[in-house]
């Protein structure tokens, strides 16, 4: 991975996305139902819902529940309370991946037509032995060419091209992936019956008509292989902003499986503050009293090319979160800097 001065557009074997009139702005927030909302995740919430509505934007809210073993009982519906309790209102009906199996069923076969995608009997221990690339051990190609005598398909892995892919990110830059020698042919149906996280991004960000994706840079390395399946599903593609990540003070990303701190829906604004901060926004003109201050200033004072100047692509928005502190220590004197 490698940032370039200059972009250059994808060449598709898939084919290109034939040319399409640009939608009004359509924005997203899609949490996973494993825990109440953190820092972490209010921080991208803010982002995508501050950059739609400044926009005149519609902003979507789909839980992306597909891991039912992750999924904890009530979460979505506090998730949900939790956001409006923030003056965090969506559009439309919130969108439940788990009632949508028959929309990537459909998608996985077009693939299978294409001959994109093949079946794959390797387990986590086979890939072990795999040469390592950035995200982890890169699959060998075992199953490309056909399932060994005797073993049976767990698995659907995507047949990645090789080729440089490169998109430009709105907050990070240019960022440059060799498919093959970086990511490898990825899963995109699950050996537990369900599919990948990006199969099913893709397919929802398609169906819900999605132009503008902010969200963690956590997911920066994910967009070209997105983008990839985007054009092999003739889908378009939205723009993307990665914003940088909130870690807690031992350097760990905010997390609900690591059981972080959830923001208080019983007093919004301290988190919201906070949030603000982490986005590196400069101090709203006047201390809000409440939460229709807040808004009534964020909503014209956001400007989200701030973000391209608060940290490198790489970096991320330490937190400090002891009762003293409780604010994005780095961040703050980022701005206290300026």
């Amino acid at each position: 991975m490698q940032k370039l001065s200059a972009r250059q557009p994808f060449s598709s074997a898939c084919g290109r996305i034939p040319e399409r009139r640009m939608p009004a702005y359509i924005g997203r927030f899609a949490p996973s139902p494993s825990g109440p909302l953190h820092l972490g995740s209010l921080v991208t919430a803010l982002a995508s819902f501050l950059d739609a509505r400044s926009q005149g934007g519609r902003w979507l809210v789909r839980m992306e529940d597909l891991d039912r073993a992750r999924t904890v009982p009530g979460a979505a519906d506090a998730i949900l309370r939790t956001l409006e309790a923030f003056g965090l209102h969506w559009d439309g009906a919130v969108l439940y991946q788990h009632q949508r199996m028959a929309h990537y069923r459909e998608a996985l076969e077009q693939l299978r037509r294409q001959d994109q995608v093949f079946p794959c009997a390797c387990t986590r221990k086979h890939l072990e032995q795999a040469r390592m690339g950035p995200e982890g051990p890169l699959y060998p190609g075992t199953c490309r060419r056909g399932l060994p005598q005797g073993k049976t398909a767990r698995t659907v892995r995507f047949r990645v091209p090789d080729r440089i892919l490169r998109f430009q990110d709105r907050f990070q830059g240019t960022f440059v992936q060799f498919l093959s020698q970086e990511v490898g042919d990825f899963v995109i149906w699950r050996a537990d019956g369900v599919p990948a996280y990006q199969l099913a991004v893709v397919v929802d960000d398609g169906w819900q008509g999605v132009t503008q994706v902010i969200r963690g840079a956590d997911l920066l390395a994910s967009t070209p292989r997105q983008q990839w399946l985007q054009r092999c599903l003739d889908l378009p593609s939205p723009t993307y902003g990665h914003v940088p990540l909130v870690r807690d003070a031992s350097g760990r990303k905010l997390s609900k499986s690591d059981r972080s701190p959830p923001v208080d829906p019983r007093d919004p604004l301290p988190s919201l503050l906070r949030a603000w901060r982490c986005l590196g926004q400069l101090p709203l003109e006047v201390p809000p009293a409440d939460l229709s201050e807040f808004w009534a200033q964020a909503l014209t004072q956001w400007q989200p090319e701030l973000l391209g100047a608060l940290v490198p692509p790489a970096e991320i928005a330490y937190t400090d979160f002891s009762p003293q502190a409780g604010v994005a220590q780095s961040v703050e004197q980022l701005i206290r800097n300026q």
